[in-house]
């Protein structure tokens, strides 16, 4: 393998200028192959509340300016151990979702049909559906850790079955998620009743709720989220509102009592040893975002996703795991 191109030079070209890509890697066109592909979607159709994430992909690019190209908490350098690039945004259908979900899917499988794999910018959640089909168009049903303030297995809204409400009903029918092996973590707020909850057993989730965070801790979310998936191929779909609104004011159903970044961050950083085959981070909506508090969480949140799908032994990953709660208790 060639070495790859990392991002630009920090140290000749000034962080505010040089290319808009995420962490100013190399675009797709500037490379023969990639092993990671960051790509946006610009789409925000499929919302039930407030709009604009349709707008989160430039906005998590342009506050990715400052991510560096070593990650001292996992120890690697995600940039040098593979090639990752900046596949553009996937353009869609904005008056069509189910056109859209369609776009969204066959471009997903294009992208990903040499092997590489995909973290998406949204965009609404919407999005996971098709994204989840491409990964089970490869890797056949996939374990799904999701990260949300909200279930997103209910049937419809206003009679629409494909919004972003409702992505992982529609996968679970679909049979393209692992039924034995899904997770939802970061619940909280009000639901319809108490069958939302039953359903969504039914389905495939088991849930680890945000107030239980106080209790077992981000060591705790990650451990059990590893014994429910296990050695299963994994896809991460993170909703940024899984961070309390201090964190991550710019999105479109906020809900108190969330996740603190750091909480969020240290989870995924314990993902370098699961089989990731995919991911996405969606929901930043920026006109709601004060001096890019949540374009910057979005940002680390790919970035150290980015990172646990570079290349490394399991036996290496723990270590990192276990420098990471090191580094947490210091």
């Amino acid at each position: 393998m060639t070495q790859p191109r990392g991002p630009v030079d920090a140290s000749r070209v000034p962080r505010y200028a040089g290319p808009a890509t995420f962490a100013r890697l190399p675009r797709l066109d500037e490379v023969s192959s990639f092993d990671v592909a960051v790509v946006g979607v610009p789409f925000d159709s499929g919302v039930s509340y407030r709009p604009g994430a349709r707008f989160g992909p430039s906005h998590v690019r342009e506050s990715s300016r400052l991510l560096r190209p070593y990650n001292p908490v996992q120890r690697v350098s995600p940039f040098a151990e593979q090639q990752v690039v900046d596949a553009a945004d996937i353009a869609v259908n904005p008056f069509d979702i189910q056109h859209a979900v369609r776009e969204v899917q066959a471009a997903a499988t294009d992208l990903s049909s040499g092997g590489g794999r995909l973290v998406t910018i949204g965009g609404d959640h919407t999005i996971a559906l098709p994204l989840l089909r491409a990964a089970a168009e490869r890797h056949g049903p996939v374990a799904v850790v999701h990260f949300d303030a909200h279930l997103d297995t209910w049937d419809t809204y206003f009679g629409e079955p494909y919004t972003h409400g409702t992505p992982f009903r529609r996968a679970a029918e679909e049979g393209i998620i692992d039924a034995t092996a899904c997770a939802h973590v970061g619940i909280r707020g009000p639901l319809y009743s108490d069958q939302d909850l039953v359903e969504d057993e039914v389905l495939g989730f088991q849930v680890v709720a945000a107030h239980e965070t106080e209790d077992i801790g981000w060591r705790g979310i990650a451990e059990r989220v590893r014994r429910r998936v296990g050695d299963r191929p994994v896809y991460v779909s993170v909703d940024i509102d899984v961070l309390d609104p201090a964190f991550a004011p710019g999105t479109g159903t906020p809900e108190a009592g969330g996740l603190t970044s750091r909480e969020l961050l240290q989870v995924l950083r314990s993902f370098a040893d699961l089989r990731l085959v995919g991911a996405d981070v969606v929901e930043v909506a920026p006109a709601y975002d004060h001096a890019q508090i949540t374009g910057v969480a979005a940002a680390h949140v790919a970035y150290e996703l980015v990172s646990a799908m570079a290349p490394r032994s399991r036996a290496d990953s723990r270590d990192r795991l276990a420098v990471a709660e090191e580094l947490a208790q210091a």
